[in-house]
């Protein structure tokens, strides 16, 4: 990574993702995980101190090295077990069905290939496990979508490759998950383009076929 993606970016993501009114949000979406979790885009932390009593470990997927810094002072606060385990969401170095769930926050907006992140948390995650989630994307209102259009090379330039009009509950579905719970609405604590939020949780379509 250059030195903008390496030194400011994960200042800025931090700042964006850690807003007031956030956490409820966060606990929200991690609620129903328990076991050991790998959390992909771990950032700073912002999600320490939002994990259920039930989770007993969680393995942190963090490509910025800046990001896992800042995050030292949460790790070492948290109630749970954290180690950081993986660098690419794209490439998990852990065997299959490995995790009791998966969480990701503001994440699956900027992975490139975010089939094959999707992909590989099929793998590691157990049959019947699930990916929780807490996403923005793309707007229900097609007047509010026309400007994440137009905003979306600018968003991909300075974001990180994050990209605003990403459909990730479609995403999710296209790559095997069938959702169990999905909460959409518009975030009161961002401008519209970026506050269509996506909360809930997916599970491996093949773990229901095969219980069946």
């Amino acid at each position: 990574m250059g030195f903008y993606e390496d030194k400011i970016l994960p200042r800025m993501v931090e700042r964006a993702c850690g807003m007031p009114g956030m956490d409820k949000l966060r606990r929200r979406a991690a609620a129903g995980l328990s076991g050991d979790i790998i959390e992909v885009g771990f950032g700073s932390g912002l999600n320490v101190g939002c994990y259920p009593a039930a989770v007993t470990s969680v393995t942190a997927v963090e490509p910025a090295d800046l990001a896992w810094e800042r995050a030292q002072g949460r790790v070492a606060d948290s109630a749970v077990p954290i180690t950081r385990g993986g660098l690419d969401g794209q490439r998990l170095p852990f065997p299959d069905n490995t995790f009791d769930g998966a969480l990701s926050t503001f994440t699956l907006c900027t992975i490139p290939n975010l089939g094959a992140a999707l992909a590989e948390l099929r793998r590691v995650v157990k049959p019947g496990g699930r990916l929780a989630f807490l996403e923005h994307g793309l707007a229900p209102d097609r007047g509010v979508q026309r400007f994440q259009r137009l905003l979306d090379p600018i968003e991909q330039a300075v974001a990180g490759g994050c990209r605003l009009t990403r459909q990730i509950p479609d995403e999710l579905a296209a790559a095997g998950f069938t959702i169990a719970e999905l909460d959409q609405f518009y975030a009161t604590m961002t401008p519209k383009p970026w506050g269509a939020f996506s909360l809930g949780d997916a599970v491996n379509a093949d773990a229901i076929q095969s219980s069946s």
